[in-house]
């Protein structure tokens, strides 16, 4: 299959100073762009701000599930102690909050531990099972020694024309195209000629 007939999935810049990187993130956040990213092969301090990332969320997710899951053990034990099978131990209160401090903390810790879990899953997208860009063998390149910058085609600005020109101006001079695996492609030519023909009735 010819890459004229195979599907764009972005366009990746690749450069071989961090300095060159951050002035083209400043460029395409500039530009608008949402569905963009860039690749090293180790952290780059300054390209978050480069690119306009926010703060990271996962803070607040797990203080939010590390206080749920305290609450919820706090509530557990006083449900079972105090209402569903009171007994009065040592003459103390049905209700003996100290002592189910522990296991108060414990909860705490594992839904914290869980949901942080998950959602490092979930932010990094680390739940897919593969990637069109992972599957070009330039991501050979940009885990070694250089780096990259990548436009998604999802993006709405996003055409080849408007991206080799947007790269163009970062002064980049390693530019390519980026195709899905000939074996995505075809699925997708396949999807089509079967909605074709379901249209014309030839199923």
């Amino acid at each position: 299959m010819h890459d004229q007939d195979r599907k764009v999935v972005g366009m990746i810049g690749l450069f071989d100073e961090p300095n060159a990187l951050i002035a083209a993130a400043e460029k395409v956040r500039d530009a608008g762009y949402t569905k963009w990213d860039c690749h090293t092969p180790y952290p780059l301090h300054g390209l978050d701000d480069a690119m306009g990332l926010k703060p990271s969320p996962m803070p607040y997710i797990t203080l939010t599930a590390g206080l749920i899951g305290g609450c919820l053990g706090m509530y557990m034990m006083y449900w079972m102690s105090a209402v569903d099978y009171p007994v009065r131990i040592g003459g103390k209160p049905y209700f003996s909050w100290p002592a189910f401090v522990p296991i108060t903390f414990e909860a705490f810790v594992l839904f914290a531990g869980l949901a942080t879990m998950g959602g490092m899953i979930k932010l990094t997208k680390l739940g897919r099972w593969a990637s069109p860009l992972h599957d070009n063998d330039v991501m050979v390149e940009v885990t070694t020694t250089r780096l990259g910058v990548v436009l998604e085609a999802e993006d709405p600005k996003f055409t080849q024309e408007a991206a080799q020109a947007l790269l163009d101006e970062t002064g980049c001079q390693d530019i390519r195209v980026l195709y899905a695996p000939e074996d995505e492609a075809s699925e997708d030519e396949a999807s089509e000629d079967d909605d074709a023909a379901t249209e014309h009735g030839e199923v």
